[in-house]
């Protein structure tokens, strides 16, 4: 069995759509076992049914505003996401998920879970849709605002053994989010990871990406700084929400819109459902020494159980182990053995 942790009490909708998402997974997938950490009396009003289910009972719980996400980490030892990241950490559990505070999150994955060794620097990586119905890796979206050419070598590493193993796609294709297409074009960063990742053999690099494509980009994983991806992430959520407003608004806005809508009904909720985050199911944290599994915060059943599925799979196809071996393997020759 694949012993998973959930942090049963992070979340906007928390416990109950973590509760709902956690039976929905015990029922489709037959090999995981999960272990509820959280609050028992609240988790207990929306388990009905508890095969291959246990509950952790935690008093506290670290609030999704959470300013100071290390003290509250190092502080609330009883809280769901802690005692959820320690059973990781101790080996009671393969991987964890939880909807709680990000930051929380990746701050409590590096003081309790911690790197794999010879990792550098950790990534957030979620997976977005394309226009040609693919999926799409696009890291770092946080956790590194600052970041060395090589770091990012790591981390496109990462995630075309992510891809392949869990995306099923063959020779992953790493492009570079830029301002142009040219290997000239960017700030010095965006020029020497351009050249790192010209010369390395470790995936196929397809040149600089430009953010007009990002939803149909030649490439299967988009890579750049903390700062700038997480900006693009921003804006395609934010863009894809408020496209599915306006069509809305001038659907309704007219008998003949209206009918419209009604006949295109089924194609509408298709649409809406490829740009949805619950389908993806969480974004994966890089470099760790096991799976950490960030779902949405907003996560209702079906998204958090998506998320779980995520990690059973990355346990199943061993995915770290393989990015880990390598690593050690490598002795920092490939990637280079630069101090913090």
């Amino acid at each position: 069995m694949i012993k998973i942790a959930i942090d049963a009490m992070g979340g906007d909708y928390a416990p109950k759509e973590q509760v709902l998402g956690a039976m929905l997974a015990v029922k489709q997938i037959n090999d995981i076992e999960l272990t509820l950490y959280g609050n028992e009396t609240e988790i207990k009003k929306y388990l009905t049914d508890n095969t291959r289910i246990n509950i952790e009972h935690c008093e506290n719980v670290i609030p999704m505003d959470e300013k100071n996400p290390i003290a509250a980490i190092r502080k609330n030892k009883d809280a769901s996401m802690v005692r959820a990241l320690q059973s990781v950490s101790d080996e009671i559990n393969e991987a964890i998920v939880s909807s709680g505070a990000t930051q929380a999150l990746i701050a409590g994955a590096h003081i309790i879970v911690r790197r794999m060794e010879g990792f550098k620097r950790t990534a957030i990586a979620p997976v977005i849709p394309t226009v040609d119905h693919r999926k799409a890796i696009l890291l770092d979206t946080g956790a590194n605002l600052q970041i060395r050419p090589e770091h990012m070598l790591q981390q496109a590493y990462f995630a075309t053994i992510y891809a392949n193993k869990i995306l099923d796609i063959n020779n992953p294709r790493v492009g570079l989010i830029n301002i142009g297409t040219e290997k000239s074009k960017g700030r010095d960063l965006d020029k020497e990871v351009y050249q790192l990742f010209s010369e390395t053999n470790l995936f196929e690099f397809a040149g600089n990406i430009e953010p007009k494509t990002i939803l149909e980009p030649d490439c299967d994983i988009l890579i750049s700084d903390g700062f700038t991806a997480n900006i693009v992430m921003k804006t395609i959520e934010g863009t894809a929400k408020s496209m599915g407003k306006l069509l809305k608004e001038n659907l309704m806005s007219s008998f003949f819109g209206k009918l419209a809508g009604l006949l295109a009904k089924k194609n509408l909720r298709e649409f809406k459902k490829q740009l949805s985050a619950e389908e993806i199911g969480g974004a994966v944290i890089y470099g760790l020494k096991k799976p950490v599994i960030k779902a949405q915060g907003a996560s209702k059943a079906y998204g958090f159980y998506n998320a779980i599925r995520q990690a059973a799979n990355i346990v199943r196809k061993e995915v770290f182990k393989i990015v880990e071996d390598y690593i050690k393997e490598e002795s920092g020759e490939t990637f280079g053995q630069e101090t913090e």
